[in-house]
């Protein structure tokens, strides 16, 4: 079965399309592993409330417009580094604790992995949303992929802020996972904002060098 990207002519449905099953058998499996034996319960649900809408809305759409395999492997990937997270909180994760022995360094840096990989891994996607389901100029949809990248990053702290503040104070600490780093927020924004400007230049100098080319 050929593996589509964003400007392929033909879309197979969900039923022929091996590529999109497994997908999400994995995103499945990664999210069962997530809450089977987590430490902290309700953080793991603040966690995926998240997840769980994101999904509806990729199912619920799917009908009017389905995504090519390649964004759909990308979102696969983001939602399991996601989920995998929220087994452990993002402060507690072990491959962190790894990275973190490994490197030498002096905090888990797994959540500026995620953070980093909302930006790289999602903007494709929201190119390919842009350009061929709303049908945007090519110049547009380059460049909202990071703006709202940009926008979402800092509106996702907000919403963080609240959940840890003003209604979940006793999951504070575990959901922002700051580590004591003040600027943490800042932090997090500034890479996943980083994530999709390079992700979009690895996909324009693709397009370059090629010279592929493609319209609404």
């Amino acid at each position: 079965m050929p593996f589509t990207n964003a400007i392929s002519p033909h879309r197979s449905p969900f039923g022929q399309n091996r590529w999109l099953q497994g997908f999400a058998l994995i995103f499945l499996a990664a999210w069962t592993y997530s809450l089977v034996g987590t430490p902290d319960l309700a953080n793991w649900v603040l966690e995926n409330v998240l997840v769980i809408l994101f999904v509806g809305f990729l199912v619920v759409t799917r009908r009017r417009y389905q995504f090519s395999d390649l964004s759909y492997l990308l979102i696969c990937v983001y939602l399991c580094l996601h989920v995998y997270g929220s087994k452990f909180t993002y402060a507690e994760n072990p491959f962190g604790y790894w990275l973190q022995d490994v490197f030498d360094t002096d905090r888990n840096h797994y959540d500026r992995i995620v953070h980093f990989s909302f930006g790289f891994l999602l903007a494709y996607p929201m190119r390919e949303l842009f350009l061929k389901w709303l049908g945007f100029p090519a110049w547009v949809a380059w460049a909202l992929p990071i703006e709202i990248t940009l926008s979402v990053s800092g509106f996702y702290e907000l919403i963080e802020w609240g959940v840890a503040d003003v209604l979940f104070p006793e999951q504070g600490p575990a959901y922002l996972g700051t580590q004591g780093d003040v600027w943490d927020a800042q932090k997090d924004i500034f890479l996943a904002f980083s994530g999709a400007i390079l992700a979009t230049t690895i996909v324009s100098t693709i397009k370059r060098v090629f010279r592929i080319y493609e319209s609404p």
